[in-house]
């Protein structure tokens, strides 16, 4: 079956990979997924060749699944499609296209000296997890396979090889692998790169490394062997106009309708990152704030944050653990609405909760440990250790946008997405509170980046008109759902920001030493 007027949209996330098809009104018509984890091999989070590979095809055929069993086909085509993954990272090829050494993800901090480098030579922040400081930090170390490197990408951009023959991305996924200046890379950025590498006796230039970045309406034909990629069985045929790939950051700005100025969105899970698109430049430089870019080439600061929801997740299995040891019936959801309700009416005083899985740059913090410290007598409630958890997750990125309104830099309103904030009225109104800052959920949010992918690809369909007027007559009659600060969740919020703070100096020089 082809699916006329339909488009695709693949997302590799950290923890899932979920494949959306929809038509031309944005409806979703079905779904597949798969589900993935990185690995801590030596010292590196990872994901091998074969995840990626594997993850691709179990995703798809969980798709086609989904279409089989609503329609009573198998897809052959589609109008268009698009593929988006987690930003950032390193991936270096040899001439033959061989991986060199294993996916390094964004999640490692591993760059720090490379990334303070280069930020104080390009007087631009250029964070550990940009490929730019990978790269930098390889040659530093003058790693072996730094002689063979051909190509540098990120997993998006390798994806894209894969199906289309051409190492290329789309503006907002170039601007997580090095600066970028309106739709294309930042050339007097890479002439001062190129220098840096070349005293190492690095001699290749990034901007012939680095993936090309494609504008918004470019598309390339999926090739055969991207087809036999996807989809083993043979039922999905060349052809298929595949647009640029982008980022998680952008699928989610368009997932939300927040690509104009001064309006933003923020992504929660595995890692929590908001996205607001500038209306005037930011006066400073901070190492705390990314500067990346709309699918459009406009500039977001960007709060990317490596922690956010993983430790809250490992503590809700463990009550679900012990509920069901006791005999009692009940569901993962089941305990999540449970606990989530229970931390809204109770107290996290006395209690600091870090979630440091890995290092957090946001907050300096190198070393990935998690530690929950309160003060003696404090009362250990069930409901305000969640509490002390949900605050955690969102620490840092209050961090982050405390600095953007020092700068004089804010949002009108946040719309959130992600897993986070499926029990109605819990850690979105905590959000709230956190960022005084109103907040709206879509009824779309629970699709994600794969369905923002997959809109993209609708637009590279149908450019007839800049993509916030595009996205605004589409999502004109969506649902809502907004929640205002309350002002004792911000008091609340606040005290806990104090205490966890300077706990955390002291943490600093023990346990995150």
């Amino acid at each position: 079956m082809n699916f006329d007027n339909s488009f695709l949209g693949i997302e590799f996330g950290s923890t899932r990979i979920k494949a959306v098809v929809i038509d031309r009104e944005l409806n979703v018509l079905a779904q597949g997924s798969h589900t993935w984890e990185n690995r801590l091999v030596d010292g590196i989070w990872s994901y091998s060749a074969d995840d990626i590979t594997g993850g691709l095809q179990a995703c798809y055929r969980s798709l086609k699944d989904d279409i089989k069993g609503k329609y009573g086909t198998v897809p052959t085509s589609f109008t268009g499609m698009g593929i988006s993954a987690m930003m950032h990272g390193y991936m270096a090829f040899d001439k033959d296209d061989e991986l060199l050494v294993p996916f390094r993800t964004w999640r490692n901090t591993i760059t720090e000296r490379a990334a303070a480098e280069l930020t104080a030579a390009l007087g631009f922040n250029i964070p550990q997890r940009w490929t730019a400081a990978h790269l930098y930090q390889a040659v530093l170390d003058h790693e072996p396979h730094i002689g063979d490197i051909s190509k540098v990408s990120t997993l998006a951009g390798y994806i894209q090889y894969r199906l289309t023959g051409e190492y290329a991305v789309g503006v907002g996924e170039g601007s997580g692998i090095f600066p970028t200046d309106g739709i294309g890379y930042h050339k007097g950025y890479a002439d001062i790169m190129n220098k840096m590498l070349s005293s190492c006796g690095f001699d290749r230039s990034v901007l012939d490394l680095f993936p090309v970045i494609r504008p918004m309406g470019y598309t390339v034909p999926l090739t055969e062997a991207g087809a036999r990629l996807i989809d083993p069985d043979g039922d999905l045929t060349a052809g298929v106009p595949v647009c640029p790939p982008e980022g998680d950051a952008q699928t989610g700005m368009v997932a939300t309708n927040s690509v104009r100025r001064r309006t933003g969105n923020i992504s929660a899970g595995t890692s929590i990152f908001s996205m607001l698109v500038l209306d005037k430049p930011m006066k400073e430089l901070h190492e705390e704030i990314d500067i990346v870019a709309t699918p459009s080439g406009d500039p977001v600061a960007m709060v990317h944050c490596n922690n956010c929801c993983s430790e809250l997740d490992q503590w809700v299995r463990a009550a679900y653990d012990v509920a069901r040891m006791s005999g009692a019936d009940v569901t993962m959801s089941d305990m999540y609405r449970m606990l989530y309700k229970n931390a809204m009416t109770s107290s996290a005083d006395g209690i600091s909760s870090y979630n440091f899985l890995s290092g957090e740059p946001v907050l300096g913090v190198v070393n990935g440990k998690p530690v929950t410290v309160r003060t003696p007598g404090t009362d250990l409630s069930v409901g305000g250790f969640i509490r002390s958890q949900i605050y955690s997750a969102f620490a840092a990125i209050r961090y982050g946008s405390d600095i953007l309104k020092n700068e004089g830099i804010t949002a009108d309103s946040y719309t959130v997405h992600g897993g986070m904030f499926k029990v109605e009225d819990t850690t979105q109104q905590i959000l709230s509170d956190a960022l005084d800052t109103p907040t709206s959920v879509m009824e779309t949010a629970g699709e994600g980046g794969a369905w923002g992918m997959a809109v993209l690809s609708a637009y590279s369909d149908d450019t007839s008109a800049d993509l916030s007027e595009w996205l605004d007559r589409r999502f004109e009659k969506m649902k809502r759902h907004t929640l205002l600060p309350d002002e004792n969740g911000k008091a609340d919020f606040d005290r806990f920001m104090t205490s966890y703070l300077g706990d955390l100096e002291k943490l600093k020089g023990n346990i995150y030493a």
